[in-house]
């Protein structure tokens, strides 16, 4: 078991906590049109592992001075992405649903072999965090404004936001005049109390039997429709990762299938790493690929959401090496699969193909099967009644052994 010290160090990325006015961020479209605003303040709290099994928690803020290269404006969806640091980055993803838009992601990937934010830092990796916030229903034509603080937390990461000021969809190259606020900056009105005299009459008693309560089963859910997804480094470039796969999801006693239709696919494509991010109005669920050059794996898998009983959740598991196969080949297992992420999610696979890397002219490379899909699973079932069949006929010779030996005793007596 782990001996935890936790000491945390206060960080300021070039600019002091209480100087700090935020972070102002002008997007401009290829036309050079105001196309997204955003002033805002960000908080990170960061733990992360030192040496001899010991963690440092860090806490330091976005800085002014960030790169927004990779933000994108498009009619239905928008990404502010701000760079920062040695390896940093912070994204919200945004899209239109009517007239009304809404936050579906944010992401904060952080760079462990940054010595300055992460000092004693005994891994060198960089770490990536999906979280859904509840920021929905804003005007098209509205700035979204919340000076109350709201800490959104997933694994070892807090993350802090206020004084937020975003326009996500800038029309006519300026930012509206008009503010959706959040619900927290909203006072609350208390209606006057009237106290009144009132004659209580006592019910009548009567004696019944309360039936014993039924407990209604709970339904066998269908098979999760399977979902076609891709990545592409360009709108107009060739898919480089691909997946179809039907997802279900067990968090405790709940289960829930993953519903592809309207879903919003995001993600990324490297030399040794790329990210599926699957956005519903339920649930996100990001899936992190790595290879060796000559392997790829799943490595990480971060999944927030809703379950149907209402019930919210947050798992990750960062240390996963799951569906397994050459680099330029796809995976594929077209069985049931159900893997345990954490020790309360429970992720189950259908009709599952996937390669993120080495994608041609879209369309998924020779794939290698899972045991499950191969001809020598029906080996498995033969062998285990080979098994037991030898077993029970040694168990019959010892018997007759036995016997004879005690036949061949009560004769010489």
């Amino acid at each position: 078991m782990y001996q935890y010290a936790t000491f945390v160090l206060f960080l300021t990325l070039g600019i002091a906590f209480q100087l700090s006015h935020g972070t102002v961020v002008n997007v401009r479209d290829k036309d050079n049109q105001l196309c997204l605003f955003a002033n805002l303040m960000v908080n990170f709290s960061v733990s992360y592992e030192v040496a001899d099994n010991k963690t440092a928690t860090v806490e330091f803020e976005l800085p002014a001075k960030v790169t927004t290269d990779e933000s994108t404006c498009d009619t239905t969806s928008s990404t502010l992405k701000l760079n920062f640091g040695e390896g940093h980055s912070w994204s919200v993803n945004f899209t239109i649903d009517g007239k009304m838009y809404q936050t579906d992601t944010i992401i904060f990937s952080y760079n462990l072999s940054d010595t300055t934010v992460f000092p004693n830092s005994v891994l060198n990796e960089t770490k990536t965090v999906a979280v859904k916030p509840h920021i929905t229903d804003i005007g098209v034509d509205t700035c979204y404004s919340c000076k109350s603080k709201d800490t959104i937390e997933a694994d070892a990461v807090n993350q802090t936001l206020w004084n937020v000021l975003i326009q996500a969809f800038v029309s006519n190259n300026s930012t509206s005049e008009n503010i959706t606020s959040c619900a927290a900056d909203v006072p609350i009105t208390v209606a006057p109390t009237t106290h009144a005299t009132s004659t209580t009459t006592a019910a009548p008693v009567t004696n019944s039997t309360t039936p014993p309560p039924t407990t209604t089963p709970t339904p066998t859910l269908p098979t999760p429709t399977t979902g076609k997804y891709s990545i592409r480094r360009d709108e107009n470039g060739t898919a480089c990762l691909m997946a179809n796969i039907g997802l279900r999801i067990g968090f405790k006693q709940e289960e829930m299938n993953f519903e592809p239709n309207g879903t919003k696919v995001s993600g990324s494509c490297g030399v040794n790493s790329s990210e599926l991010i699957l956005t519903s109005n339920t649930m996100t669920i990001m899936l992190t690929f790595t290879n060796d050059t000559k392997k790829f794996r799943l490595h990480a898998l971060n999944i927030t959401g809703k379950m149907s009983s209402g019930v919210s959740f947050s798992e990750a598991n960062t240390n996963l090496s799951l569906w397994e196969a050459a680099v330029g080949t796809s995976y594929m297992c077209n069985k049931e699969q159900n893997y345990t992420i954490t020790s309360p999610l429970t992720l189950y696979t259908f009709d599952l193909q996937v390669q993120p890397f080495g994608v041609k002219n879209d369309v998924f490379s020779t794939a290698e099967e899972c045991f499950l899909d191969s001809d020598l699973s029906f080996l498995v079932p033969i062998a285990v009644g080979v098994a037991l069949s030898f077993l029970i006929i040694l168990v019959l010779i010892s018997y007759l052994i036995g016997r004879r030996k005690s036949r061949t005793g009560y004769q010489s007596v």
